[in-house]
């Protein structure tokens, strides 16, 4: 099934380590303006190799990379090792202290059609093309993605548990989640893990773009090398991995934001989700994301300075023409791109994935000021779905829509680098793993 390796990861060298907190950044399709503003300033963060900044931004990154590696900025592990990823956080509202524990290994890169790791995602090509870009010229995976494992006997929770005992570093990020980093060199260990991973199949929960950059850059270097044997780093991408039965994982709803359509109105878009809704004016704006809570094929709609609950009228299910099985169809997700954005909105399913009409926000006071602004036309209020959801759309080999799920806390960037650079990738280790 699923193989895994262990890697000589690229790290701060220790005379950084104390100001790591400034040094480690958002993933790319996180990060915000201000945040990347504030970033750039450090002339040794992250952020210089996961979203380059100027007019040539890859050329840019691969000079940062030597630079960086020239200069002992970053260093490179001498043994091949798994790292272990802890993040503490709470939730609001909740005293509940969580903590999602995790390790990062190489993971072969499977094409999707093997089933060996399943996306519960579609993709927006031009950012997978941004991805796949980047890692052919730097040849460097500059963060891991998040990939789910399922193992309701816990065993590798215990090896983690016992490298945690002396920890390499340990930061507070944006996100005021505590992320405390520690590492595996034990070969037997190592190979245990690599034992029980075999016989899984992993979900990727979150970085479908980056994966699939990956896979596009293996597709592309495997091409073009005729001595191609299937060991070159390039077959290989950085993941997280987490157990799906541990109670530590949270998704986050992301909402949709509506914008630059032409002839749009709200009395017309009333008109058409009438057909297909149940309609109820909401006094108090605030309070959508609460009303639609619990109401299956509920949503909330923010459009000018006012709000609405909108519910499917149950008998529009069996107008669904998309051809998806009929537990997929009565997902949320499904109902709102097929009638709010397909039937009312008049942009195609085909069409969504590529739409520079919508796009997408997790917060939801940030949804009503970009309306109420005029920053955009209309918000598409949504709630979270569980992991079982998730589990069930992977499985049947189906997808959700691009940006269906949040979870939350997100991966950070820049506590290790993976390289797919072959005099830095292989080792006289491996055999050890073989």
């Amino acid at each position: 099934m699923a193989e895994i390796k262990p890697l000589r990861a690229w790290r701060y060298s220790p005379k950084h380590i104390n100001n790591l907190e400034d040094l480690v950044s958002p993933l790319f399709d996180v990060v915000s303006e201000k945040q990347r503003e504030s970033l750039y300033n450090n002339p040794f963060s992250s952020i210089h190799l996961s979203v380059p900044n100027g007019d040539n931004p890859i050329n840019d990154a691969v000079k940062t990379l030597e630079d960086w590696k020239a200069t002992g900025v970053i260093q490179q592990d001498d043994l091949p090792s798994i790292y272990v990823y802890y993040q503490h956080f709470n939730l609001p509202g909740s005293d509940k202290q969580y903590c999602r524990k995790g390790f990062i290994a190489n993971l072969k890169i499977y094409d999707w059609d093997e089933e060996m790791l399943l996306r519960h995602e579609n993709t927006m090509p031009y950012s997978v093309n941004d991805r796949m870009d980047l890692l052919n010229k730097t040849e460097l995976n500059v963060s891991p993605t998040h990939g789910l494992y399922t193992d309701d006997e816990m065993r590798i929770e215990e090896f983690l548990d016992q490298a945690m005992e002396t920890p390499l570093y340990e930061t507070e990020d944006y996100q005021g989640v505590r992320d405390v980093f520690a590492v595996i060199h034990d070969a037997r260990i190592i190979q245990q893990i690599i034992d029980i991973i075999r016989d899984k199949k992993i979900i990727l929960a979150d970085g479908h773009h980056r994966y699939e950059g990956s896979l596009m850059n293996k597709k592309k270097m495997q091409a073009s090398n005729p001595n191609h044997t299937g060991k070159e780093g390039y077959n290989y991408h950085m993941m997280w991995f987490t157990n799906t039965e541990a109670d530590d994982l949270r998704i986050l709803p992301t909402h949709r934001l509506v914008k630059d359509l032409p002839d749009f109105s709200e009395k017309q878009l009333l008109k058409k989700l009438e057909q297909y809704f149940f309609i109820k004016h909401i006094p108090e704006p605030t309070t959508v994301n609460e009303v639609i809570l619990g109401k299956k094929w509920a949503f909330g709609l923010l459009i000018n300075d006012k709000a609405y609950k909108i519910r499917l009228k149950p008998e529009m299910i069996e107008e669904i023409d998309w051809n998806f099985p009929l537990a997929i169809k009565e997902l949320d997700l499904t109902v709102m791109h097929y009638f709010v954005f397909e039937k009312c909105l008049g942009i195609p399913g085909k069409d969504q994935r590529d739409s520079r009409n919508l796009t997408f926000e997790r917060n939801f006071v940030k949804c009503m000021s970009d309306v109420q602004n005029g920053n955009v036309q209309c918000a598409i209020i949504t709630k979270d779905i569980s992991i079982e959801t998730v589990k069930e759309v992977c499985y049947s080999g189906y997808t959700l829509p691009q940006k269906s799920t949040y979870f939350y806390p997100k991966v950070i960037c820049g506590f290790l680098f993976g390289s797919i650079k072959e005099d830095e990738f292989n080792s006289f280790f491996d055999e050890a793993f073989e």
